[in-house]
């Protein structure tokens, strides 16, 4: 593994360790040359994916862009690290398992407002403004009437309460 620092192509693992439910190894690594310290994740990989942007323009997967896209959404959010990465982690796992080595943006933006409406109604919200190209207030305003339905699907006994 190449140094970010100096780039010296011999840096030494000083230690490992399992992350996120054992689905990736967590390594510290030490460059001998100029001292520098870093870490380093090694993830399981199936298959190598390709995204199929919406111009048709073609560009390999990146876990690492799919993470802060989502990090983007949930930031000054009440939610855990360790949540978003299970998260994340469970759309790879769907992606990779789909049998296709080409995936349609659409796809992993839908995934992602799933996994964000469970997580987070305001940064489902959040997302779903880029995700949608939203354009004026009344896109908003659809995304939280939809959110409001469901909620009201989901617990029948606060309808109750509200009569």
């Amino acid at each position: 593994m190449r140094c970010p620092y100096c780039s010296c192509e011999e840096t030494q693992v000083k230690d490992s360790r399992p992350t996120e439910e054992n689905a990736a190894i967590r390594r510290r690594r030490v460059c001998p040359d100029c001292g520098g310290r870093f870490t380093t994740f090694e993830r399981v990989q199936l298959r190598e994916l390709v995204v199929v942007k919406r111009s048709g323009r073609k560009v390999p997967f990146d876990r690492d862009k799919l993470q802060k896209s989502v990090e983007v959404a949930l930031r000054k959010r009440p939610i855990e690290s360790d949540r978003v990465d299970r998260m994340v982690s469970g759309i790879v796992r769907q992606l990779e398992s789909a049998g296709e080595t080409e995936i349609a943006s659409s796809i992993i933006g839908a995934y992602v407002m799933e996994g964000l409406r469970a997580l987070d109604p305001v940064a489902y919200v959040r997302f779903a403004s880029v995700y949608r190209d939203f354009r004026e207030a009344a896109d908003f305003q659809e995304v939280l009437g939809e959110i409001a339905r469901d909620d009201l699907i989901d617990t029948p006994h606060q309808v109750a309460k509200k009569h």
